[in-house]
């Protein structure tokens, strides 16, 4: 019985799909490039969540991408999203930059774009 339950594992290990699908959720698995329109849309969750969680003030939750662009990284090539929030108090933390890797995994999020 124990080889079994040891075999089922293993085969639903093995025939899960290796990439999320566009429209799922954020995290993927592998190193296949997604779509632009599949990081902005991550960077809208994510930000979503920064609001809900008290990171960013409730004014980001209406704001979208102003720009997406692809830039070098510490690891390679990264995708970096721009949020301009001219409601923002702190002019400082006017803009939100996120990045992204190719593979459409999260990075970091900060003000500095760096």
């Amino acid at each position: 019985m124990k080889h079994l339950i040891a075999i089922a594992l293993v085969s639903a290990a093995f025939s899960a799909p290796a990439l999320a699908a566009e429209g799922s959720s954020c995290h993927f698995h592998g190193n296949k490039p997604v779509a632009e329109a599949t990081v902005v849309e991550c960077a809208v969750q994510r930000k979503a969540q920064l609001v809900n969680s008290g990171k960013l003030e409730a004014s980001w939750q209406a704001v979208k991408h102003d720009k997406i662009e692809t830039v070098d990284g510490k690891k390679g090539k990264e995708w970096r999203l721009t949020f301009k929030n001219p409601a923002e108090k702190d002019k400082t933390k006017e803009t939100l930059f996120m990045f992204y890797a190719p593979s459409g995994n999260f990075i970091a999020a900060n003000f500095t774009g760096q």
